[in-house]
């Protein structure tokens, strides 16, 4: 009886030893399809994916050049001789002006900055002296402000505070205000200098001359000029701070109350009584 068992158990053995080398048969063979299998779609999709692959990249491609050539000029150095023919007067060209040295591209404005605008004058080159001359003729169309007030150059700032807001800056011009570098001269770094100290005294001026009101006025060919005062009585005054912005004296019409009138400095209107409340001019 215990050799039959053991023989029983012997082929029991044997059976789960066959069914499990079966099992590991069947699966390494089912490996080996799947691999085969992966390795085929992947011959198949390779062409297709370097196609797409070289499609996107060639729209990259396309797509950064038609951005490098839709994108403005970078600002540059600009010469004298550089500058000039943009002036209006060729339609394929740009039109550029020059102000404190900053060139603008101004074409957006060709009404008025090509040939028979308003501003013509002020194309191809710098003009900065003739924004507050008025000279725009000869040798009035310069970029020297020599000579001029601090608040005249206050006032080319300003200008071009307007054309940075206005316009497109496509640059510098080498000469007087920037260097080949591209670096601010002693001439700019004095003019910008001069016109900020000119703006602040035009602000205490504000502040000083608020505290007495101006007097109202009217002027006709006809009738000729008038002051009044709503409340006090019309005074010529001295503005020091004149002196100082625009290297000028200059006077204003103020309305003082009667107690005030004995102030030194006061000038009473030609031809005006001294309690009166309107004058001739």
């Amino acid at each position: 009886m215990k050799i039959f068992a053991k023989i029983r158990e012997d082929d029991s053995r044997e059976a789960k030893n066959l069914s499990t080398s079966y099992d590991q048969s069947q699966l390494a063979s089912h490996r080996e399809e799947e691999m085969h299998r992966r390795m085929e779609l992947t011959r198949r999709l390779f062409p297709s994916l370097i196609g797409s692959a070289f499609i996107v990249a060639m729209a990259a491609v396309l797509l950064l050049r038609f951005t490098s050539i839709r994108k403005p000029d970078q600002p540059r150095m600009w010469t004298v001789e550089e500058i000039a023919p943009f002036n209006g007067t060729d339609d394929k060209l740009s039109i550029l002006l020059g102000i404190l040295g900053s060139v603008f591209d101004v074409t957006k404005g060709r009404s008025h900055y090509g040939p028979g605008g308003g501003y013509h004058h002020f194309a191809g080159r710098d003009a900065s002296r003739a924004f507050v001359s008025g000279n725009f003729t000869g040798d009035g169309l310069t970029d020297s402000l020599q000579g001029l007030s601090g608040a005249e150059m206050s006032s080319v700032v300003d200008w071009r505070k307007f054309y940075f807001e206005r316009y497109t800056f496509v640059g510098k011009l080498v000469g007087r205000y920037y260097d080949k570098d591209g670096s601010p001269t002693k001439h700019l770094k004095g003019v910008e200098a001069k016109a900020k100290r000119a703006a602040r005294l035009q602000e205490k001026q504000k502040i000083e001359e608020a505290k007495i009101p101006s007097c109202n006025s009217k002027w006709s060919q006809q009738e000729g000029g008038e002051v009044w005062c709503d409340v006090g009585y019309p005074r010529l005054v001295q503005r020091p701070l004149e002196i100082a912005r625009t290297g000028k004296m200059s006077r204003r019409c103020a309305c003082f109350k009667e107690e005030d009138l004995g102030r030194p400095g006061l000038e009473l209107y030609n031809n005006c009584d001294f309690l009166s409340k309107s004058c001739v001019v």
